[in-house]
């Protein structure tokens, strides 16, 4: 039997490893080197016009949902950082490789569409576990973790077909099976790859041992969980591909649950979202899929289709009646329960307040409603004065209770039908609809004085913030000079720069005939 050195040696003889773009191999490269700038690294990008194009359209969608366009590759480059632009280059070298002929049993289109899933459930997995940590690289894990089974495929053909068929979807059975006639398993061969060509260990390592997270004996926490992240996602990826749904949900929930504690109500968010997920990814990659049903739909027609094989044709009958109520009951329960994701999905998950990205759909529909009934819209911007210090020198406990209890204090300053959202780190904004720029100099003014004079109590000790204000004004009658929402959202972050240029814990707003003008406290 040969050893997994030997394998990977015939695999890397026999030319199996797929080959990387220029620019991909070039840029795994440079960014392992210090010297290298954002420069560098967008020089290197826009000599491939196809992929600049392909990452802008990515950087500008959903995906990543900020607020103002991308308009050239450096701006990326600048906005995302080294490891999102690597990961995104990696992602569409690999999505793009030359489909080679292959034998009857590896479907080529299927595997990437599951590696897709993989990479979308490892992202919302780490958004649960880690929210702090960049999602990118582990997006990339879950997208390159069965890499070694394309290499397999390509370097064993007809024998990899027969260890397919043979595992039957199993995949337990498939890496023993592995070992046994090949010598070494896909993960281990995957990984080795990444290591051949330069991978960066947050990378390679979470794809070796992504199938048996117990055998890394590192220890650094970030790969630990990057390797136990990879670990669900393919579980996931195989309830939703696998034929055997049932087989892998349950292992999924204890595992998650024994892993990063996570609760039933966590649990329950990833499995809804993730086929919509995957769906829109897929798009964003331009990667053609046939997708699935949603897990739960999945689930409870594995069921129906177990409980049949052991039922009479009386019993089917029976159960067929008794299955149908059950079905319009869970229907029920499930539009309720989406109904609830849709509403906490909203939601910033520190302060209790709309997100960034509800804050973004609530201003594009009242922009629309403005211009429609010709009414005037406000947006003010505010920001927590010197708050970094104030984590700095107090703790990010205290810096938290202070967000939260400062979104609390303004939206309880605004009308039932404003809008209140955190719109990043200690920013928040306020959308005003049918309000005039004067009375929004008013609302800004009262909740900065409100803060001014509030004293947040955290344990057992009195803070006092202060903070500034930009405000800019949308005017549905302006028919030949129609502001566009980015533009409204410049001017009051134009308002919210000069009130700090100016001193800070002041309103400031922007008027494009008369020029800047402004409230002090």
């Amino acid at each position: 039997m040969a050893t997994q050195q030997e394998v990977l040696k015939k695999v890397i003889e026999s030319g199996s490893l797929p080959t990387l773009s220029t620019v991909a191999s070039t840029l795994i490269n440079i960014t392992g080197k210090e010297e290298t700038t954002t420069y560098d690294i967008s020089k290197l990008i826009a000599q491939d016009v196809s992929l600049s194009t392909k990452i802008l359209k990515v950087v500008n969608s959903s995906f990543y949902n900020f607020p103002n366009e991308v308009g050239t590759i450096q701006q990326a480059v600048a906005i995302l950082g080294t490891n999102a632009v690597r990961s995104l280059v990696l992602s569409f070298s690999f999505l793009n490789l030359e489909r080679p002929r292959q034998g009857t049993g590896f479907d080529y289109e299927l595997f990437w569409e599951q590696s897709m899933a993989a990479a979308v459930a490892a992202k919302l997995i780490m958004a649960k576990v880690a929210p702090d940590r960049d999602p990118e690289d582990i997006f990339t894990v879950g997208l390159l973790q069965n890499l070694g089974k394309l290499i397999f495929a390509s370097a064993y053909r007809n024998d990899y077909d027969e260890l397919l068929e043979l595992a039957a979807g199993s995949e337990k059975r498939l890496l023993e099976l592995e070992l046994e006639r090949i010598g070494a398993t896909h993960a281990t061969i995957g990984g080795e790859a990444a290591r051949h060509w330069n991978f960066p260990d947050s990378l390679a390592i979470p794809i070796s041992y992504h199938h048996d997270p117990d055998k890394y004996a590192g220890n650094k926490s970030e790969l630990q969980t990057d390797i136990r992240v990879a670990h669900l996602a393919a579980l996931i990826a195989n309830i939703m591909y696998s034929g055997k749904p049932i087989v892998y949900h349950t292992p999924f929930r204890d595992r998650a649950r024994k892993m990063f504690k996570l609760n039933t109500d966590a649990i329950d968010q990833i499995l809804t979202r993730v086929n919509t997920e995957v769906a829109a990814a897929a798009q964003y990659f331009g990667l053609k899929i046939q997708g699935t049903a949603s897990i739960p739909e999945l689930l409870q027609q594995a069921n129906i289709e177990l409980s049949l094989l052991n039922m009479s044709y009386e019993q089917i009958n029976r159960e067929l009646v008794q299955a149908k109520m059950q079905l319009e009951k869970l229907t029920k329960e499930l539009e309720g329960k989406n109904t609830y994701l849709e509403g906490i999905a909203n939601l910033d998950g520190l302060t209790g307040i709309y997100n960034h990205r509800y804050f973004q759909e609530f201003l594009d529909k009242e922009l629309s409603r403005s211009n429609r009934l010709g009414n005037k819209l406000c947006l003010i911007l505010t920001d927590i004065d010197n708050f970094r210090k104030f984590n700095d020198f107090y703790g990010h406990q205290a810096g938290d209770y202070v967000l939260k209890e400062f979104a609390e204090l303004c939206s309880s300053l605004i009308r039932d039908y404003d809008l209140s959202a955190r719109y990043g780190g200690e920013e928040f904004v306020f959308v005003l609809p049918e309000t005039a720029l004067e009375d929004a100099l008013t609302v800004a003014e009262k909740i900065r004085t409100e803060i001014e004079q509030h004293k947040f109590h955290y344990d057992g000790e009195d803070y006092r913030v202060t903070s500034s204000f930009g405000v800019a004004e949308f005017d549905g009658n302006d028919k030949g000079r129609r502001m566009t929402k980015t533009g409204l959202i410049e001017h009051a972050d134009q308002a919210l720069y000069s009130a700090k240029k100016k001193g800070r814990n002041r309103v400031e707003t922007y008027a494009e005939k008369t020029g800047w003008f402004g409230r002090t406290k």
